[in-house]
């Protein structure tokens, strides 16, 4: 069971062990997904580091009211989770998606928070990539997703090789869905409901890339070859920070980290490794 920790705005964080010895690594997850989703890339860094995984609010087993899912609220739920396990040194990060502009956001509000970082195509855009004009398609998908299926093996069937989850690794799509899904009568239905994945889209933090430049950590930026916005812009992230440093998975989606965790952990080790054991 998850420990649960109080956060801002009458949210409760569950907290996910995932094991290991060594410095204490935080893993924050993409939107839509829970931190469970990052077992097998934690598993291959046991010998290296103590990982732990929260799920956000709005997401995976955590307790969220009925509300917006604002950015901001998402680094309250980091610093939170690192509050209440005490850690005395600033610790490493790793973030997907989301989990990226997380960390980020979070070492921003907090200088001195994370020693460094490893991050998978955060979601942080310039000024001349975004837009607020229109309906945000991201949004407007996640509000038709099916949540009900009658099993766990339906959905894996329905998720193993198709859309997004196309080349996601076996394991990894199988600890997205159990983890994700809980029992209910006559099936299983989404943890993460569409409506608060749809809010956590539309929460985006738009102002982060202009503090880009405060964030003065060395933070590994992954951006992958598939040609979407978060990939296109992760050059620029990672240019903006003073100590960036961009990683190019040309082979790889969006999904990176649940498609090739073993390129994942390695690189992880190389970027965060100094220091442990």
């Amino acid at each position: 069971m998850p420990e649960m920790i109080e956060s801002t705005d009458g949210v409760s964080v569950a907290l996910h062990d995932l094991g290991g010895s060594g410095p204490p690594l935080l893993f924050l997850h993409a939107t839509g997904f829970h931190g469970r989703c990052y077992i097998q890339i934690a598993e291959r860094l046991h010998d290296h580091f103590h990982v732990w995984a929260p799920d956000l609010r709005g997401h995976g087993d955590s307790v969220t009211p009925d509300m917006a899912l604002p950015w901001r609220g998402m680094a309250d739920d980091a610093l939170a989770v690192i509050d209440r396990l005490g850690f005395d040194e600033p610790i490493r990060a790793c973030g997907h998606s989301m989990g990226g502009a997380t960390v980020l956001a979070t070492e921003h509000r907090r200088p001195g928070t994370i020693a460094a970082a490893w991050l998978f195509e955060p979601i942080v855009f310039p000024a001349e990539h975004r837009t607020t004009t229109r309906e945000n398609p991201l949004a407007v998908g996640a509000r038709r997703r099916r949540h009900d299926f009658a099993s766990i093996d339906e959905v894996l069937e329905r998720y193993t090789g198709r859309g997004p989850f196309a080349d996601v690794d076996p394991a990894a799509l199988r600890d997205y869905v159990v983890h994700g899904f809980r029992p209910e009568a006559g099936g299983v239905t989404l943890k993460t409901t569409g409506e608060n994945e749809a809010r956590t889209f539309e929460g985006l933090d738009l102002d982060l890339f202009a503090h880009l430049p405060e964030i003065t950590i060395p933070v590994t930026i992954v951006g992958s070859g598939d040609g979407m916005p978060p990939a296109v812009v992760a050059p620029e992230v990672a240019g903006a920070l003073p100590a960036g440093t961009f990683s190019s998975w040309p082979d790889r989606s969006h999904f990176g980290p649940m498609e090739d965790p073993d390129r994942a952990a390695a690189e992880i080790l190389d970027a965060l490794s100094g220091g442990a054991s």
